[in-house]
Order: C-alpha cells, then sequence, then structure tokens
C-alpha cells in the first residue's frame, strides 16, 4: 500500500488511496455542505455556493494545463534533468495565477445581478490561489504514482475546512463567515503539500530557462483550451443562472447538483489512478493493452453508473428532503435529470484520460468546444423561461455531446467495445429497480431502502459474474 511493485499492484494502490483519501475528503466536507445548506437557508446558500462556483470558474484560468502537462512528462521519464522544465513551469504558472487573481477581483464581480454575492468574490480570489497551487502540487505526487500522499493530504484539507466551517455555523452563521473558514482550511492545505514537495522545489526558481517558456505552452495549450472549455460547461450553469435569477434558484440548484457532483468523484478517482500507467502504454505504442484497461474500466465505472441513475431516480424525492430539508424541494426534479448525466460522464471521464494519455487533445477541443457552445446557448435560451429545469436538460444534452465525440474518436483509435459487457450489468439494474420501487410504495425509510437495494444488485452481480467483479479482483483489468 505505500511502495510502487507492480503494475497491477500499482493500479490497486492507487486506486484504494484515492478512493480512501478523495472519498472521505467529500464526505467531511459534505457534512458541512449540507449542515450549511440547513443553516443558511435556501437564499444564503445560494449566495454562497455562486461564490464558489466563481472561483472554480477562474481557477482554470490561473493553470491553463500546466499540472497535467507536468504529471504526463515527469509519468514518461524521458527527461534526465527535470529540474529546469519543473522551474520554467512553476514561473508560468505563478504569472498566470496573478493575471487571474487581477481578473476575479475587479472583473468577476460584475457577472452577476445578486449584490450579496458581490462583496465575497474578492475574498475567493484568495481560495483560488490555495486551491490553484494545491492542485499543481499534486502534479508531482501524481506523475511519481504515490496517490498515497495525495490522499493523506486531501484529508487533512478537508477536515480543517470543515472543522472550521462547523465552528463558523454554530458561532456566527454568516455567507462571509463561512468564505474565511473555507479560505483558511485551504491555505492550511495549500502549506502541507508545499511542504511534502519542498524536496522537488528546491531551487525551483534557480533554473528557471526562458527558452523552455515556448515550448511548454506550445505543449499546454491543448490542455489550457480543454482546462478552459471544461471548466466553463462545469460552472456555466451557476453564473448565468446567477444572471437571470434571484439567490433562492441559486440555492436550489447547487443542492441538486451537489449529489451528483460528489457521484462523478468515482469514476475520476479510478481514472486518475490509471492515468499515469495509460501515459506509459500510449507512449510505449503498447495499443492492445490500452485498450483492454479502457474497454473493462468503461465497463466497470458503467456497471457502478447505471444503478446509481436508476436508484436515485426512484429515490430522489426522499433523497434530496433527507439530505437539504423540505426547504429544497423545488430541486427534485433538476437532481433526478442531472443524474442522467452519469451516464455520459462516467465512462467519459475513463475515455477522456484515454484521450490525454494518447496525445489526441485535439479530439477534447472539438468535443469540449462543442458542448460549452451548447450548454451556453441552451442555458441562455432555456433558463429564462423555464429556471433551473431548464439549465439541467441543458447540461445534459451538453454532456452527451462531448462523451458522445470522445467515445466515437477513441473508439477509432483503439476499437475498444465495452458495451458488450454491459447485459448483466442491465439485468442486475433492473432486478434492483424492481425492489427499490415496492420497498419505497410500502414506505420504507430511504436508507435501509438503499444498503438492501445495494445488497441485492450487488448479490445479482456476483451470481451473474459481472465485469464489476475486475474492480474487485484487479487482476482481470490488466493481465
Amino acid at each position: 500500500m505505500l511502495e510502487n511493485q507492480s503494475l497491477k499492484q500499482t493500479v490497486l494502490k492507487n486506486t484504494l488511496w484515492l478512493t480512501i483519501g478523495n472519498g472521505t475528503s467529500k464526505i467531511i466536507r459534505a457534512i458541512l455542505i449540507i449542515y450549511a445548506a440547513r443553516i443558511l437557508g435556501t437564499d444564503g446558500y445560494g449566495i454562497f455556493s455562486y461564490a464558489l462556483s466563481v472561483a472554480a470558474f477562474f481557477t482554470v484560468f490561473s493553470d491553463i494545463g500546466l499540472s497535467s502537462l507536468l504529471t504526463r512528462e515527469v509519468a514518461r521519464g524521458e527527461k534526465k534533468d527535470f529540474r529546469p522544465y519543473v522551474s520554467t513551469t512553476f514561473v508560468v504558472k505563478l504569472i498566470l495565477l496573478a493575471i487571474t487573481i487581477l481578473i476575479t477581483v475587479f472583473i468577476a464581480p460584475y457577472f452577476t445581478k445578486v449584490l450579496e454575492a458581490r462583496p465575497l468574490i474578492p475574498l475567493v480570489a484568495l481560495l483560488l490561489v490555495f486551491d490553484s497551487l494545491r492542485g499543481f502540487g499534486f502534479s508531482f505526487t501524481r506523475a511519481q504514482n504515490k496517490m498515497e500522499l495525495e490522499a493523506g493530504l486531501s484529508m487533512a484539507t478537508d477536515t480543517f475546512i470543515t472543522i472550521f466551517g462547523l465552528i463558523v455555523l454554530f458561532t456566527q452563521p454568516t455567507t462571509t463567515a463561512l468564505t474565511f473558514a473555507y479560505i483558511a482550511g485551504s491555505g492550511i492545505g495549500f502549506v502541507m503539500v508545499f511542504w511534502a514537495i519542498r524536496r522537488q522545489l528546491r531551487g525551483v526558481f534557480s533554473h528557471f530557462d526562458k527558452k523552455l517558456i515556448k515550448p511548454i505552452l506550445t505543449s499546454a495549450w491543448p490542455f489550457a483550451v480543454m482546462g478552459l472549455l471544461g471548466g466553463f460547461m462545469i460552472n456555466i450553469d451557476t453564473i448565468i443562472i446567477g444572471i437571470f435569477k434571484d439567490a433562492y434558484n441559486l440555492g436550489l440548484y447547487a443542492a441538486a447538483q451537489r449529489p451528483v457532483q460528489m457521484l462523478y468523484m468515482i469514476p475520476a478517482l479510478f481514472a486518475t489512478a490509471l492515468f499515469p500507467i495509460m501515459s506509459k502504454l500510449a507512449h510505449s505504442k503498447n495499443l492492445e493493452k490500452l485498450k483492454q484497461i479502457i474497454e473493462k474500466s468503461t465497463a466497470i465505472v458503467l456497471a457502478l453508473g447505471v444503478p446509481l441513475v436508476v436508484g436515485g431516480i426512484a429515490l430522489g424525492k426522499p433523497l434530496i428532503k433527507l439530505l437539504f430539508g423540505a426547504g429544497y424541494e423545488g430541486a427534485i426534479i433538476p437532481f433526478q435529470l442531472l443524474l442522467v448525466t452519469i451516464l455520459f460522464v462516467f465512462p467519459g471521464t475513463v475515455i477522456g484520460n484515454a484521450v490525454f494519455a494518447y496525445d489526441k487533445q485535439k479530439i477534447f477541443i472539438l468535443s469540449t468546444g462543442l458542448g460549452a457552445l451548447a450548454n451556453t446557448g441552451l442555458d441562455l435560451l432555456l433558463i429564462p423561461t423555464y429556471g433551473i429545469i431548464g439549465c439541467a436538460f441543458a447540461t445534459i444534452f451538453s454532456q452527451f455531446i462531448v462523451n458522445w465525440i470522445n467515445w466515437r474518436e477513441m473508439k477509432k483509435i483503439t476499437g475498444f467495445r465495452p458495451i458488450r459487457l454491459l447485459s448483466r450489468t442491465l439485468i442486475a439494474t433492473a432486478i434492483m429497480a424492481v425492489f427499490v420501487i415496492i420497498m419505497n410504495s410500502f414506505g420504507l425509510h430511504i436508507i435501509p431502502n438503499i444498503i438492501l437495494s445495494s445488497v441485492i444488485y450487488l448479490g445479482v452481480i456476483f451470481f451473474l459474474k459481472d465485469p464489476l467483479l475486475d474492480f474487485i479482483k484487479i487482476s482481470g483489468l490488466i493481465k
């Protein structure tokens, strides 16, 4: 669990550590988010969520793919001396970060008609700094396949954020105070990450080479476009809702969106663990083994995602009430609609990492560009009339476009065929859905319903020997 010994063991180790670390971190922070939604109310929670979305939106401008590029280049291991490359990349990162801070402080407050959110936006510029640099620091740990370090630091960061946040909510429950709590916790996380990688950063400024700026930016621009478009797609919904609607609608959409985004973590962890290995296989032209990884990985995440969609839609009403309270009933339908995106995002996350590994970023630029264009156009068309329900439909359509294009193009390259592995997944999901509906109709509480439904689904999976078992027996993933 602490050393890289073989290909299979490294994948398993990285996956488990990322699952433990990020999963625990998300659960810890979910406690804070859910409690904040109840204490601040729909309007207050909407204002706070909007401020965080603005920070996330502008964070992508501070990186332009430098972190992903650094991870890929270090993982490939072609350069004997990485110090000039690391140093120059870090300096470029700092320059971009400074420009982004200025944009966030002086321009971003005018993006919304929600006046209460404007004072928070300059504050989240500091949060942007800590989050962006912490993410850059993780590029070193990922390149070296040391996800155990990233897991521990992520858990520690979110623990501090949650502790500070809960203290604030108990003593001074305001959006401003909660924002400061987030900043303090993220700042501590930033310090811990840079302390952990201090050896890699030793003499980081002394090895700066201006001749490397052009090749770095040339290599990074596809990542930059993808990062900008991806960040744009994730946060544009909230930005446009803030233009046309009020804080109440922002709060409802945040409640609908937050659980779904947490579920996106599942394939992201798996794909992140596989990415350095995918990069090596793609670089060595081992197309058959790469095809095998993509095919089985995609089948695995769909075997996890399909029952989540079906079960989540069936239990959407009691789930939203359980998490956020009766005041968030308006979030139920958007939540059920947004769950559909899991069918595209789960496999798309794995395929997207394969696109990166295979150095085919132009595919992502095309798909994400069209998706962002469709998302923005539909948001502007649907939100003024249909509100957050229209926004959810726009998200579904745009995610379909992005992931369909990536799927089609990657299939041309590798010929992967994961769909043929999903027949037993669909059977198990159908059986589970019947029991979910029956138990719900008899008034069984949602928690035992979820537990029993999960047991039923997994029982059928084991009985039918579904490809999901490859996730448990990792030797089936990479021979």
